[in-house]
């Protein structure tokens, strides 16, 4: 597989979950946002410089892209990526698309990642 690096930095960030989408919730490519409420948690993906400095959130995470659209029905790109990052000791947060898969790696781990990644077979574009 092909994955691509996009630019910039990301954070998982943590909101009550009743809480409204912040006024800082940015909808800018390359990677815009994932959002998942449930009923504790309001999680969000962002760019790293739309967070305040004072919201929860785990700062630094790279992403990887993986070159799509995949078929919906493909089975195992996760599977097959993580197993790769998990044997270099490389902690992720998957998130998937309609059109493909993402994988976000802390930034002082992208060199592993991006090295485990190769040594398994697949392309990584910086």
């Amino acid at each position: 597989m092909e994955l691509r690096v996009l630019a910039g930095t990301y954070a998982l960030c943590r909101l009550p979950g009743d809480a409204a989408l912040p006024l800082w919730f940015a909808l800018d490519p390359p990677f815009a946002a994932a959002i998942r409420r449930g009923e504790d948690e309001l999680s969000l993906v962002v760019r790293d410089d739309v967070v305040p400095a004072d919201a929860a959130a785990e700062r630094g995470y790279r992403a990887l892209e993986v070159e799509g659209p995949l078929d919906l029905e493909m089975t195992g790109v996760m599977s097959v990526l993580s197993a790769a990052l998990a044997g270099a000791g490389v902690p992720i947060l998957p998130l998937a698309t309609h059109d493909t898969d993402v994988i976000l790696v802390r930034d002082d781990r992208l060199a592993a990642a991006a090295a485990a990644l190769r040594e398994a077979g697949h392309t990584v574009v910086p």
